[in-house]
Parts: C-alpha cells; sequence; structure tokens
C-alpha cells in the first residue's frame, strides 16, 4: 500500500510539473506559438518540424493531437498538414524522456528555489513566466524522485520482477500493457517516466521496457480519439490518422526493428537503463516518421476509409471556435481574433444590405439584413461564452488584457449589427409608407456610408493584423464622419425650412444619420483597443 501511495503521490507530482512547465513555455513563446502554426502549409515536412517544435513546448504530444483535431474541426487545417504535424508531434514528445532520463535531481531544489522567488518578487509578466518553467522543472523532477524511491522496494518482490521480465517474452501483453497505463494517465510522457523511473532501480531490462514504451505510443491516441467524438467527419479521420501511425509504427517494431534497437541502444549506453529507455523511444518516433513519411497519402486514405463521409451535411455557427484549442491558450487566443474579424465582416455586411435596401427601397436585402442580424446576435453568444472560459485558463499578462479587451469589440460589433438591423427598419418603414429621400438626401447619404463603410474595414482589419497604423486612420474618419452628420443635418433643416423635403422623409433621414454616426463610433471603439 505504501508504495503504491508513493508511487500516485510520484506521479501526481511529475504530472503537476510538468503541465506547470508547458504552461510557462507556452506562455513565454505564445506570439512564437502562433507564429509556427501559421507555416502550416501543404508540405508534408514543414508539418512535422511544426509539429516536433509545438509539441517541445507545450510539453504533450496529446494536447498537439487534440489542438490538430481541433484546427481539422474548424476547417483551418488540411488532412494532409495534419498527418505532418501529427508525426511530429511523436518526435516533440520524446524531449521529456530525455530530460528524466537524466540525473537531474539534484538541480531540482535550486530550480525549485530560484523559480519561487522570481514568482513572488517579480513584477515583468516574462519573468513570471520563466519562474513557472523553473517550478514545473522541480516540481517535475521531485517527483520523479518520488517514483524512484517508491518502486525501490519492488526489487525484493521476485514476482514483479518475473512479470517485467514476461512482457519482454509476450511482446503484445507489454504493448497492451503500456497502452493501459497510457490511456489512463492520459501522458506518454507520464508513463515513460515511471519506465525510467523502474530502469533505475535495476526492475526492468531494456527488452522488457520496449514493448511497453511501444504500447505508451498507441495509448496516447485515446486523448484525440475522446476529442474527436462529436467533431467532424475529418476531426475524427485525424485522430483515426494519429491512431493509425503509432499501430502501423509498432507492428514494425516489434516484428522487424525491435532487436536492432536494442543493440544499437545498450551499445550506446552499456550500464545506463534510463538512458537506453529515453533513446529507444526516441529511435522508435524518429525511424516511425522517415519510414512512414512517403506513406502518408496511404495513412490519409485509411483514415478515410476507416471513417466515411456522412449522408447528413454538417453544420456548425462558428468557423474557428473550438474547445480543444483551450488546451492551448495561445493558440485558442489567435483563433478567437480570426471569429471576431468574421463576425465584424458579416456586420459590415449586414450594413451593406441594409443600406442598398434604404437606397433602393429593396425589401429583399432588408429581410436579408434581418437574418443576418440574428446569425451575428448567436455569434456574439458562442464568442462570449469561449471567451468565458479561455479567461480561465492560464494566460500571461497580455494575453488576460487581450481576451477582457476583446469581450468589448465582440459587444460593439453586435452595435454596429445592431444599428444596420434598425437601418433596414428604416427602409421596410419608408417602403410601407411610400416616403422617399430627395436626391440631395440620397448623395450625402451615400457619401456618409462610404465614410462610415472605410471605418469598418479599416478597424477590423486593424483588428486582425493588429495595425495600429490602420487603426489611427479610423480616428480621422471618425472626426470626418462628425463632422459630415453636423453638416448634413443642417442642410437638411434649411430643405426642410425651404420645403424640399417632407417632414416624414426628415425623420426618417435623421434617424439614418444617427444610425450610421453611431456606427462609426464604435468601428472607433474597436480601433482604440488594437492602439
Amino acid at each position: 500500500m505504501d508504495i503504491a501511495i508513493n508511487l500516485i503521490g510520484g506521479l501526481g507530482l511529475f504530472l503537476y510539473g510538468m503541465n506547470l512547465m508547458g504552461n510557462g513555455l507556452q506562455k513565454s513563446a505564445g506570439e512564437k506559438l502562433k507564429k509556427i502554426i501559421g507555416l502550416l502549409t501543404s508540405n508534408i515536412f514543414m508539418g512535422v518540424l511544426v509539429g516536433t517544435v509545438v509539441t517541445g513546448i507545450i510539453q504533450s504530444s496529446s494536447a498537439t493531437t487534440v489542438m490538430v483535431v481541433g484546427f481539422v474541426n474548424a476547417g483551418i487545417m488540411s488532412l494532409t498538414q495534419a498527418i505532418g504535424v501529427i508525426m511530429g508531434a511523436n518526435i516533440g514528445t520524446t524531449i521529456t524522456a530525455q530530460l528524466v532520463s537524466f540525473n537531474l535531481e539534484g538541480l531540482a531544489p535550486i530550480a525549485l528555489g530560484i523559480g519561487i522567488v522570481l514568482f513572488l518578487f517579480a513584477k515583468k509578466a516574462k519573468i513570471k513566466n520563466i519562474a513557472e518553467i523553473l517550478i514545473g522543472f522541480g516540481i517535475l523532477f521531485t517527483g520523479m524522485e518520488f517514483m524512484k524511491d517508491a518502486v525501490g522496494p519492488l526489487a525484493e518482490y521476485q514476482g514483479f520482477r518475473d512479470a517485467l521480465v514476461y512482457f519482454g517474452q509476450h511482446q503484445f501483453l507489454g504493448v497492451l500493457a503500456g497502452f493501459a497505463i497510457t490511456g489512463i494517465v492520459q501522458s506518454s510522457s507520464a508513463s515513460m517516466g515511471m519506465l525510467i523511473a523502474l530502469a533505475t532501480q535495476g526492475l526492468i531490462p531494456i527488452t522488457s521496457a520496449l514493448p511497453i514504451l511501444y504500447g505508451d505510443n498507441i495509448g496516447t491516441c485515446v486523448t484525440s480519439l475522446l476529442s474527436s467524438i462529436g467533431a467532424n467527419t475529418n476531426a475524427k479521420r485525424a485522430a483515426v490518422m494519429h491512431l493509425t501511425f503509432n499501430i502501423i509504427g509498432t507492428l514494425l517494431f516489434i516484428l522487424i526493428l525491435n532487436k536492432p534497437i536494442v543493440a544499437l541502444v545498450t551499445s550506446i549506453n552499456p550500464g545506463d537503463a534510463a538512458r537506453q529507455i529515453a533513446n529507444a523511444h526516441t529511435l522508435f518516433n524518429l525511424i516511425n516518421v522517415i519510414i512512414l513519411i512517403p506513406f502518408a497519402k496511404f495513412i490519409v486514405n485509411i483514415a478515410i476509409k476507416l471513417v466515411p463521409d456522412k449522408e447528413t451535411k454538417e453544420t456548425k455557427e462558428t468557423k474557428y471556435l473550438d474547445e480543444r484549442m483551450l488546451e492551448t491558450p495561445s493558440i485558442a487566443l489567435g483563433n478567437v481574433v480570426k471569429e471576431i474579424v468574421s463576425m465584424g465582416n458579416q456586420a459590415k455586411e449586414s450594413l451593406n444590405n441594409a443600406i442598398n435596401s434604404f437606397l433602393d427601397q429593396d425589401n429583399e436585402k432588408a429581410l436579408k439584413c434581418l437574418e443576418q442580424e440574428k446569425n451575428i446576435n448567436k455569434l456574439q453568444k458562442h464568442i462570449l461564452n469561449y471567451l468565458l472560459k479561455l479567461s480561465k485558463c492560464p494566460l500571461d499578462d497580455n494575453e488576460r488584457e487581450l481576451v477582457d479587451l476583446m469581450f468589448n469589440t465582440v459587444n460593439d460589433i453586435e452595435r454596429i449589427g445592431d444599428h444596420a438591423e434598425n437601418i433596414a427598419e428604416l427602409a421596410q418603414s419608408s417602403m410601407d409608407s411610400s416616403i422617399n429621400l430627395s436626391s440631395k438626401s440620397q448623395t450625402e447619404t451615400k457619401e456618409i456610408y462610404d465614410k462610415v463603410l472605410l471605418s469598418i474595414e479599416y478597424s477590423i482589419k486593424a483588428l486582425q493584423e493588429n495595425d495600429k497604423t490602420l487603426a489611427q486612420k479610423v480616428f480621422e474618419i471618425e472626426n470626418e464622419v462628425d463632422a459630415m452628420d453636423k453638416s448634413f443635418r443642417s442642410n437638411h433643416m434649411l430643405r426642410l425650412n425651404q420645403n424640399k423635403c417632407s417632414v416624414d422623409s426628415g425623420v426618417l433621414y435623421l434617424d439614418l444619420l444617427s444610425n450610421l454616426e453611431r456606427i462609426a463610433d464604435h468601428s472607433l471603439n474597436i480601433a482604440q483597443r488594437v492602439i
């Protein structure tokens, strides 16, 4: 019982330390992570590189493959891109095993001490992120030491040693054991940590460790398979590709490459079982990728056959939002910006339909605007709910401030949609009552509308590209809109006094100007947050 309690406690510390270190690395590399993801092309080799680097940063191949499922589900990534990233994730995950295979426990107290001091007294977010990495590193190795101490007494139990040797003689049972362990703890790095802890105490030979190691790689697919539940067909295929890739690799190594790998790792580190296991893990994933890259399309085709297209059409109200992305908050944040930009473009299109319905007396365009406004309201609800969940994720100070600003930005875009709806209703009212604007009023409407439309376009583009220069132009446009609003109201009063327009058309015109001026104000609010 004591062994089990100490092992669970050590495993808990190991997982927490790894998670903490990964969060710190992710915060430190947030912007770089977004740029790395932006490198994705149909080039599979670039996908492998991206998968390796991203997994190395976030310290979890499961998180990377879950993210891939989310990207595929959102339509951001194709299956061809996904297979490359999945392969790379398998290479990236070997970094943790390599790290813990070295005897660095002596550095754990130093890392913890420095990390805690920096975290308590540092004011800069960057330094706090570094502190988090150090604390995570210290806790990870403290957990590793706990696990080593916990399994030490098992050396006295011949039955336990015999059971481990049995896995070497019956490899498929070893694979099954590795799969079960990783499936339960949801981390191949943690199960690798336990294997290395056993090897350090001389409890498991490399011949028994390898089948369990292969099973670990299959077990890590459980997370992505679970995350694909409820996703679209292609997202399910991405998860199946991950599983297929690892099963093929495991069969390849068990049937053909097992003995060469044992010979190679034992010759590199003859008396160090922990290093042998870490190197075998790295070689397994590296060789697996090299061998299977030429057959990437074959793996994609297997996934397509295993997960056929559904007859029913799949619909998704949001393009880029996926809760799987919350595993990597910096990427989720970038996707929220994309979704808000998409919402802004819909609001702009809604306004365009509203104005054209007013000027052209076209009820069909008015109805289209009203329908678009309903969709904008739905998007507002989805994005705000997602932002609320994102705000609870580990973010650095700049990212947290950006999330707070996005709440207001979404509301401003929704208000633009509301004003477009008001204009569409004014258009319907004018059609019902056969009220027409004077030719001068129509000319003025087109003139101010062009400026308002430009302010929306600039503010949305500034948000998308984080362009402060473009955002500054919105300030200039808003001043012009205010001046036009004031001037056109004066012109209208003059026309009214000269009986050149009716009171009813005048009321509609003034309401129209008010709505356009308020839209420019909301565009300015968006631009201000970019600055």
